[in-house]
């Protein structure tokens, strides 16, 4: 069975919904919520007492903690423009005392390679995000692909055919460079659906939550995140 993995905030806030979540507790409760609407794993981007996206370790430890206390796989966002630079950032997560059970990688971003090498060798899983051909080119040329637990295919057009380019031209690069590592593919915000909907026609896994899209297919607003699971898992049902 295909994954169905839920994103629960992003970088969005609760002013652009209020069932957003940015506390440990939120987020864990958030968790729970999708998990028992049907996702296998969740994805967050750990906020700090301010409500900023953060990887620093104390919040970082907060999160994992709440999250322990529930049975659900879970990974944490690295994303750059948390801390642009990639030194600072790898020393901001070497500090890290509690493990989430992976991280999101860019790898279109600078210093992916050694950042996802720093996590496997904690045993920590890569989910390694693929936005474009120069992330899947870099990638490939890291030779890490085939130990990551996941590649995520992220394209940023938010018109669907435009996007499916992209997605076609990772997939070749990432054939080519033997990386058989098990995909999901989403979308976001214009494309969230679509490419859902795509995702199962390939036989791929699929991310969707409140950082992908507020509403549901009808375009009625979203409740929370677990009733955007509920969606997907419809979607995916189909023959």
């Amino acid at each position: 069975m295909v994954l169905l993995e839920a994103a629960l905030n992003g970088s969005r806030s609760p002013a652009e919904h209020p069932a957003i979540p940015i506390s440990a507790a939120q987020i864990a409760a958030a968790a729970q919520e999708s998990a028992a609407a049907g996702a296998g794993a969740v994805h967050f981007h750990v906020r700090d007492g301010d409500g900023r996206e953060t990887v620093a370790a104390a919040w970082v430890a907060r999160a994992v903690v709440e999250m322990r206390k529930h049975r659900v796989p879970f990974g944490v966002s690295t994303g750059a423009w948390i801390i642009s630079d990639p030194a600072r950032r790898l020393r901001a997560v070497e500090e890290w005392t509690m493990l989430p059970d992976f991280v999101s990688i860019n790898f279109h971003e600078e210093g992916a390679g050694e950042l996802a090498a720093f996590f496997l060798e904690r045993q920590v899983g890569i989910e390694a995000g693929v936005a474009n051909a120069v992330g899947a080119e870099r990638l490939v040329q890291s030779r890490l692909g085939n130990r990551c637990l996941r590649v995520l295919l992220e394209p940023q057009e938010q018109v669907t055919a435009e996007a499916m380019t992209t997605v076609t031209e990772i997939e070749a690069i990432l054939d080519d460079g033997g990386v058989t590592a098990t995909r999901l593919l989403h979308g976001a915000d214009a494309t969230a659906w679509t490419l859902v909907d795509t995702a199962r026609a390939r036989g791929y896994g699929t991310r969707i939550g409140l950082e992908d899209s507020l509403t549901l297919p009808d375009g009625v607003i979203a409740p929370g995140n677990g009733d955007l699971v509920r969606a997907a898992l419809a979607r995916l049902a189909k023959a």
